[in-house]
């Protein structure tokens, strides 16, 4: 006796939805083992626990999410290839809209909920906080493809600046050189240096493209947009020389916009503003 149609082919449908549930199942392990190895760059900075915690706790619902998500995706692919009829649906319509919207509510509340519970406290701390009066300011200007770094002078205050003086070998910032403020600045290259464990406030303007100002073991970044002045101010809490980057494609030597950023103590940051105010020409 023939055996029926759906029979004959049950052993090869059968070992095909099994490799690709193995697949789905495999993705989802895979992906939850690859993510848990990632490790973020140490930590240097107070509001940056903040933005590690949102972090971790991001990755690890999502990832849980994930690993079910695709778990249970592999296992109805399993049984589904096992059936040999079409039955009827296992719940009422209505039973599956308010389950899809029941688990899609439940998905963002934890995955978005946590994230705003989490980083409303550091978002406050990194923009809505107004400094303390110990804050070391830094104007800097992003160009391509470097950073033109600008510290105040023993006055406290930044002189004024024009697009009009720009002039790439002698002012490149564009500072108003009839302004008294601007006498005693401070300017450099790719270079900054600020004191550890005191706030530090970075005025960013771009002079062509937008750039974004980045530095990873701060958890500090912050686009640079032509025509704007956009603000951040974090707090340094352990020395070191780090790497700041340009986080936006900015043009073709784009790899070249790299800066050193020193983090010292504040007696290496005294002794450091003398020597840069004795040579760069301005006595405290």
């Amino acid at each position: 006796m023939p055996m029926p149609h759906d029979a004959e082919h049950r052993p090869s449908s059968t070992l095909e939805s099994g490799l690709l549930a193995l697949l789905f199942a495999g993705l989802a392990i895979g992906g939850v083992w690859y993510g848990a190895g990632i490790s973020l760059p140490e930590l240097a900075s107070r509001h940056g626990a903040g933005i590690d915690a949102m972090l971790n706790y991001l990755l690890l619902t999502v990832g849980a999410i994930f690993l079910v998500g695709y778990c249970v995706l592999a296992w109805l692919i399993w049984q589904g290839a096992r059936r040999s009829i079409i039955v009827s649906r296992l719940a009422t319509r209505r039973t599956e809209l308010l389950l899809s919207t029941a688990l899609g509510l439940g998905m963002a509340l934890i995955a978005e909920g946590g994230v705003l519970a989490i980083g409303m406290p550091v978002w406050a701390e990194y923009f809505g906080s107004p400094p303390s009066n110990d804050v070391v300011t830094i104007d800097v200007t992003a160009q391509q493809f470097m950073w033109n770094v600008r510290y105040p002078g023993p006055d406290g205050v930044l002189g004024r600046t024009n697009p009009t003086l720009i002039d790439d070998s002698s002012n490149p910032v564009g500072v108003d050189r009839s302004d008294p403020a601007s006498k005693d600045d401070l300017f450099f290259q790719n270079e900054f240096t600020v004191p550890v464990n005191r706030p530090v406030k970075v005025r960013l303007h771009a002079r062509d493209v937008i750039h974004s100002f980045f530095l990873p073991h701060f958890r500090v970044k912050q686009d640079a947009v032509p025509g704007m002045t956009p603000e951040v101010v974090f707090v340094p809490t352990r020395t070191g020389s780090y790497e700041l980057l340009c986080a936006e494609l900015c043009g073709l030597a784009h790899y070249r916009m790299r800066a050193t950023f020193s983090v010292v103590t504040q007696q290496e940051y005294d002794a450091w503003l003398d020597r840069e105010q004795q040579s760069q020409g301005s006595q405290p």
